[in-house]
Order: structure tokens, then sequence, then C-alpha cells
């Protein structure tokens, strides 16, 4: 017979290491010579990223020991950081970007691992000025001795004295210490580019471009431009996309289409440059090929030499399929995979992407599209623990205010070994997801198992302005920030209980980066929730929009709250730092001091100004962390100390776990 136990107290064999052991996703997939290759997370290795390989025979190894860490830091949140071509003598030849001094290296395995000694080459230099030069989106083009790539340079001491063009870095490394010798192979007329992607004629490039104020998911643009014989660029014209058109991605089909994903029709979906340049949609639906661009060479489609496209599609990024671009017909492949990264390469008739389901983490898959069969083919998922305390979660859509719908995620607290007392009602954490322009994916989370395995239940809330429900879901959040998120995860978290899901005296709110924001909004605005764990957080809109972010973002609240010098005083009547005098409930603020999206200054002055109000709550500062905490020992302290924080409020006795300190 199973036990009966209060919810919130019941064992659970998914403690805080392994969820940290496990946390973070294979990313960037591709291919060198007949190997896959992609960066794998590597959380007790300090949060480096690995390059990871897969030989012919399947086994799997590290291309490069620690401290190589590779990931670059262009645009902050990074991008495609490395690429690959096999040799004329058939070895590979690798390029990266390394994360601590963000110069791009060139490597070749096979041949400098057996000499003693033998290390990767730098192929750029180092600037001292503000944030150096950082390279991403690499290309390698062996024909020319060059890689082409975007190169974000600083100009000066403030994280928006920067510029970005596309840049040619030669392969000999001549340039390694001479800036002088990469060759720029764009204007800098845009602020942002992403890397340019050659036509195979060799004779035109095309890559996107946007500026301030917009946000990629705003408007972008498409452009081409011809390629002269000696590598330079000229003609560049813009072929789609505008200032209320977003293009997250372009590439050449192989017999030389230029085809792109647009969200012109309200949904991101795959076109193809026709004869006289208008846009021909390829598969209209009301679902999304793409998504948003938080980082450099993000893709969601790669074209077969077979004149087939892979894609990744639905609402979200729920399937991959195999679309035939003349007739519109799309098949997806089989499989138990929900989620799709950003993420393709093709080799041949096979596709390499990175996939995720409710019952497992991200895996690196193999669809052969001769056959139909996908199979895992590296960073295979291994069940740590009996799947059966792995949460069974609820596809939801509520009913918001003025009727609206908002979609979110509902797992129910579950464990084998005890069921609940049976009046009692559990307690339920909202998880509000980052972004703001971004979703909560339906996958494996052992974050989250960590607490419904223990009897407190979790909803994701996909709220109004949330990516992979079209445009017109996304443009919710316009100038409403810190009203429709709030209002929104406010009434799932309402219905659980109205519904007697979840005890109404037992809810929580947590959220990192633009989800700690809502959090931190929510307990000022709210009284829904009884206490909340706000993770690395905007807290200050006024200091965010001026000199306190980086420059990627730098005018993101143009369009999430509004213009600054037209709605000033909107910044603070939003900005939980200034209304503190209305939280009242119990709150965790987590922050990693080397964070530059959203620096610790925000939390010092928030804190500061909650001293001696008599509200209990807590801050840990990690050293060493930025945006995104990626060191397991960190991982660790942070989940222990929220469920600390959620035992102490809701009555739950875990003398398992260390005592979080709250101080008034």
């Amino acid at each position: 017979m199973v036990p009966t136990g209060a919810y919130g107290t019941w064992p659970s064999p998914i403690d805080a290491a392994l969820a940290a052991r496990h946390d973070g996703r294979p990313e960037y997939v591709g291919v060198v010579g007949d190997e896959v290759w992609w960066t794998a997370p590597r959380p007790t290795e300090g949060g480096r990223r690995a390059l990871v390989r897969r030989r012919a025979d399947g086994t799997e190894e590290s291309v490069l020991p620690a401290p190589w860490n590779v990931r670059s830091r262009v645009v902050e949140y990074g991008g495609q950081p490395w690429a690959g071509v096999a040799r004329a003598d058939g070895g590979p030849l690798v390029v990266f970007s390394h994360f601590p001094d963000q110069r791009l290296y060139a490597y070749q395995p096979d041949t400098d691992s057996a000499r003693p000694g033998a290390e990767p080459r730098p192929l750029t230099p180092v600037s001292t000025v503000g944030g150096g030069l950082r390279w991403a989106d690499p290309v390698i083009h062996p024909d020319r001795g060059e890689v082409w790539c975007v190169l974000e340079e600083f100009t000066g001491p403030a994280p928006t004295d920067v510029r970005r063009v596309l840049a040619a870095v030669p392969l000999d490394g001549s340039a390694a210490e001479d800036r002088g010798a990469v060759r720029e192979l764009s204007d800098g007329r845009h602020r942002f580019v992403t890397g340019p992607r050659l036509s195979p004629d060799g004779r035109q490039a095309a890559w996107i471009a946007w500026d301030h104020p917009r946000m990629p998911w705003d408007g972008t643009e498409a452009l081409v431009a011809d390629v002269a014989d000696d590598g330079t660029f000229h003609g560049a014209r813009s072929v789609a996309g505008g200032p209320e058109e977003s293009v997250p991605q372009v590439g050449w089909t192989a017999d030389g289409q230029l085809v792109y994903v647009s969200d012109r029709s309200g949904w991101w979906n795959l076109y193809r440059s026709g004869r006289d340049g208008e846009p021909v949609a390829l598969c209209p639906r009301p679902e999304e090929f793409g998504g948003p661009l938080w980082k450099i060479g993000l893709s969601w489609f790669q074209p077969l030499e077979n004149g087939l496209v892979a894609v990744i599609h639905g609402k979200g990024a729920t399937a991959l399929g195999i679309l035939d671009p003349d007739s519109g017909e799309l098949v997806d492949a089989a499989g138990p995979w929900t989620e799709w990264a950003a993420t393709l390469a093709v080799h041949g008739t096979r596709v390499v992407g990175v996939a995720a389901s409710p019952r497992s983490a991200y895996e690196v898959v193999e669809l052969d599209t001769c056959t139909g069969r996908a199979r895992v083919i590296g960073s295979a998922h291994d069940d740590p623990v009996d799947p059966a305390y792995y949460p069974e979660p609820q596809i939801r859509t509520f009913t918001g205010p003025d009727d609206r719908e908002i979609h979110a995620h509902v797992y129910p607290p579950h464990n084998p070994d005890r069921i609940a007392p049976g009046e009692e009602l559990p307690p339920y954490v909202v998880w509000a997801h980052g972004g703001p322009t971004g979703h909560a994916p339906l996958v494996l989370d052992l974050e989250i198992a960590y607490f419904t395995s223990r009897g407190i239940g979790v909803a994701e809330v996909n709220y109004g302005g949330s990516t992979g429900y079209g445009r017109e879901y996304r443009e919710r959040l316009r100038e409403q920030w810190g009203v429709v998120d709030v209002e929104d995860c406010a009434a799932v978290a309402e219905a659980l209980a109205a519904e007697g899901t979840a005890d109404p005296a037992r809810l929580a709110i947590r959220g990192g980066s633009a989800g700690g924001w809502t959090t931190a909004a929510s307990l000022v605005t709210s009284e829904v929730y009884a206490c909340g764990t706000i993770i690395y957080p905007i807290l200050d809109l006024l200091g965010w929009a001026t000199d306190e972010t980086h420059d990627f973002e730098s005018q993101y609240l143009e369009s999430l709250v509004g213009p600054l010098a037209e709605v000033p005083a909107r910044y603070r009547e939003r900005s939980p730092l200034d209304h503190v005098e209305r939280i009242s409930a119990p709150f965790l603020l987590l922050q990693g001091l080397d964070d530059v999206i959203c620096p610790p200054a925000q939390a010092e002055r928030f804190l500061a100004r909650m001293a001696g109000r008599g509200v209990a709550h807590a801050y840990i500062a990690f050293e060493g962390e930025s945006h995104g905490f990626r060191r397991a020992e960190t991982m660790i302290r942070a989940l222990e100390a929220e469920l600390s924080l959620y035992a102490q409020t809701f009555g739950i006795a875990r003398p398992d776990v260390p005592l979080l300190e709250l101080r008034k």
C-alpha cells in the first residue's frame, strides 16, 4: 500500500545535484565530413560548452578538453560558435569562438592532438577597447582561405559603443595580431547582422539585418549582395522583410533559389523569392516555421540536395518535417519528440537536429529521409532515475481578462511512493518564462520534476507575448509588459485554485530574466501569491532603458513599455523598484555577479529599498555567474534555497535541504 504524505513533504530521488548535472542541452549541430558535431553543456566543468563529435563508428568524444569553452558572446546571448569542414586529406578542420577571450581559433583534432602540446591556434586578435572583438556564425570557405562570419567590435567603453559587420578572417592566422588583416564584407550601415550565406554558384550572398529600436521579431530585412571574384560584396539590396515583417532565417536551395522565413502573413512561414522578387509561400499554414532570433545563426530549415527542405514547425517548434516546395506537401518525422531546438544540419539525404519530449531531455536526432526513420545518435537521454518520478504534463488553455486565451503546461504533483491526504490541495508554483519574447517548451525538465516529485505542482505559463502562437499573440505584450504577463500568470493561478487543482493559500511564482521581472511585478501588483523566487531580474525600467544593459536589448523597452521620450512616467509606474512598499510576500532573489544583461546593481538597489520593511526575504549572489546559471554548484544552491523558501512559506517540513535564512 502506498503511504500517505502531505504535499511538499514527499521524499524524492531527484535531488538538486541530479537536476544540476542534467541541466542544459546540446546545441549547434553540424556535419564535418561524414561526422556529426555539436556543442554540449558541462555543468560540472565550470559550466563550459564542449565541442563533441560522433565518429563513424558511433562513439562520442569531446574534441577539446577543459578549459576550452566553445561559446560566443556576440549580442551577449551568442550564436553559432563553430564551423567545420573536411580537409583535402579527409581530416576535420574546425574554427570556433573561445568564451574567455572571444578569439576565433582553428584546430585540426586528428593531427594537432597527435602532437604533444599542440593547441588550437588563434585566428583573430585581442582588443582592449570595451568588450573587445567578438565573432559568431562562422562559415569556412577553404577555396578562399577564409572564414566568413559576424564581427562585433566595441569602439568605446559603453555597452552601446559597438558596431557589427560581416567579416572575412584569413585561415592562415595573419589576423591573429593584426586587426587590419580582417576583411570587412558589409558596409556597417546596419546595427545587427547575421552571417552571410553563399549561393551554390558563389556569386551571391544573403544575410539578415535590422536596426534599433526594432528587435528581430519586430522587423528585419533579408539582404542579398553580388560577390565578386575577389570576394568583395557589391550592390547589397533588400529582398524581403521590413519594419513590420520579421525574417529570422535565409538560405539557398541546391539550384540557387533564395528561401527564407517571414511572418508577413501573421505566422512565420517559409517563402522563396520568385522570378521578380515576389514572395512565394511554400506551405502557408497558421503555424510557425521559425522563431525569435535570440542568437545569431539559429536555423529552423535546411534545404537538401534533392530539392526538399527540412523544416521545424508547429504551434511552437513541435515537429520536424520534410517539405516538397513545389507541391507544398509536408511529411513529419515519426517519434516521441514534442520540441525541436532551432538548429538543423543536413548531409545528403539525412537531417540532424536536437529534440526533446516530456519523457526525455534534449538529444541529437538523425532523420533518414529515404526511409523515414528517425533515431537518436548523440547526447542520448539516459534516465537518471525511474521515469515513474517524472511529471505528467497537461496542455491547458485558460481564459484571461477580456476573454483572451492563455496557453500553459500544468505539471501536477506526482510521485509513485506517496499519495496525499484526501482533502488536501497541493501548493503550486507558476513559472514565468524569460524573453519575454519566448516560450516554455513541453519537455522533460528535472528542475520541474524536483518540485513535482516532492508534492509541489508547477504551471508554466505561455502568457500573451509568447512565441509559437502567431504574431498577434506575440504582440499582446506591445507596450503592455508588466500588465498582460502579470495578468495572465495570475489568471492561470486563480483558475487552478478555483477548479480545486491548487491550494489558493499556497501559490507561488518564479521566473528568471524577463520572468524575474514578471515575478517581481506580480508581487507588487497582485495578492495571489504567498511568495516568489526572483532570478537575475529586471527591476528598474528606467535604468535598464538608459545605460544598464547590453546593446542588443537596450531599446527593447520601446516596444514592450513604450517610447521613453513619450511615456517616461510609465517606466516608473511599472518598475518594482519604485513600488517596494507594495510587496508583502516573502521572496528569494538570485543574481549572478557577472551579469551584464540584468546587472546586480538593480538587485542591490531593490534590496536597499526593501531593507527594514519587515518583509521576509533572502538574497544570494553568485560570483562567476552571468545571465543564466551554468555551474553545477550554483544550480544546486539555488534550487535548494528555492525549495526552502516554499517550505517555510507553505508550512512544509523539509529537513533534507539547508534552511534558507530569511531576513526582514
